[in-house]
């Protein structure tokens, strides 16, 4: 005689509801306000000529990144932090202040202007850079405090 098969329920998984979601979404567009506000005061105080090789997006989304890696390591491993900082500070500020989509249209620049090597060089560089400054970073960060966590 066979057994009947036990049903398994498993709780149904609903969306987040928007009360649950509008601080998060708040947050990041206030940071996002802040740091696209202070990438364009560094485009201004480092204007870029015409012809030149954009050496102010490629700073910027190496600070960018460094800074990414010091705060991931102090939030994570040092100190927790309110649930809504990293949202607000590591999305919406750091996401507002790096700006890969410049980068996608400096290359295109570089190109268009018979400048492929230059170009080609930034493509592969920017990501190069980006990466080395999260982890040289987060690496000095977690050098630095070692011994600190609560």
């Amino acid at each position: 005689m066979a057994v009947p098969e036990e049903r398994l329920r498993l709780p149904v998984r609903r969306p987040p509801s928007w009360r649950a979601q509008a601080p998060v979404v708040a947050v990041v567009s206030l940071g996002g306000a802040v740091g696209a506000t202070a990438r364009y005061a560094a485009s201004l105080w480092w204007a870029t000529p015409p012809k030149g090789f954009p050496w102010t997006t490629l700073w910027v989304n190496i600070a960018g990144c460094a800074v990414i890696g010091v705060f991931m390591v102090v939030i994570t491993e040092i100190r927790p932090a309110h649930p809504l900082v990293r949202p607000f500070f590591g999305t919406g500020v750091l996401g507002g202040f790096t700006t890969f989509s410049t980068y996608a249209v400096d290359i295109r620049r570089l190109i268009d202007d018979g400048r492929a090597g230059s170009g080609l060089a930034y493509l592969a560089a920017t990501p190069l850079a980006a990466l080395t400054a999260v982890w040289l970073a987060a690496a000095t960060t977690r050098r630095a405090l070692k011994g600190r966590q609560p």
